[in-house]
């Protein structure tokens, strides 16, 4: 599969880096917005759901095989939340740091030990629209802290506390971040998949 196009059903920067360094060059990752492809509405109640509906959008429009991943954060505390809702917990406009003020809100008060959370991920591939999906998953268990730290990553990264290294994910560096996270499980994970599949 060395040098393969494959169109990856997200609009985020910061996941499309990710990715590609996660995958590394077998596959050369192209953002359905550079092929005009616009987002699917993401109905399902699943992350699986949702991974599984980007990625046969993805790929019957471009005709590419496709990668999708659908991720988000589970709070102990609020029951879940906000699970599949995390890119829009503050609205369907919202932009990370609406979403990080709106946890920090709904976690006022709540006291260390009950501020436990994970990260979740699931990944799928396609190699057509109609094709079986490859699918992989992870999680990656924290808590949710007080204040914001750190510039790097995104989402709700920089409230996201590394029980490993007691550091908030927004402060890893990238390479160390891919080595703990979710999505960076989940990559290696679907990468084990599509390599024996070659």
């Amino acid at each position: 599969m060395t040098g393969r196009a494959v169109v990856v059903a997200t609009g985020n920067a910061g996941k499309l880096r990710e990715l590609q360094a996660l995958l590394g060059n077998d596959w050369e990752l192209v953002a359905q917005g550079e092929l005009g492809i616009e987002p699917v509405a993401e109905t399902g109640t699943t992350f699986r759901e949702n991974a599984l509906l980007k990625a046969r959008h993805a790929a019957a429009i471009s005709g590419l095989p496709a990668i999708a991943d659908d991720s988000g954060l589970e709070v102990d505390a609020l029951h879940g939340e906000p699970g599949v809702y995390s890119a829009r917990y503050a609205g369907a406009e919202a932009d990370d740091a609406a979403n990080n003020a709106k946890l920090l809100a709904e976690m006022a008060g709540i006291p260390a030990i009950k501020r436990t959370a994970r990260f979740r991920c699931c990944m799928v591939f396609v190699e057509s629209a109609d094709a079986e999906p490859l699918v992989a998953a992870a999680s990656w268990d924290g808590q949710i802290a007080t204040e914001p730290r750190g510039a790097g990553g995104f989402g709700y990264d920089p409230l996201f506390i590394d029980p490993e290294s007691g550091r908030h994910s927004a402060e890893l560096s990238a390479a160390d971040k891919n080595a703990r996270s979710h999505r960076g499980q989940a990559a290696r994970k679907l990468r084990d998949l599509l390599l024996r599949q070659a």
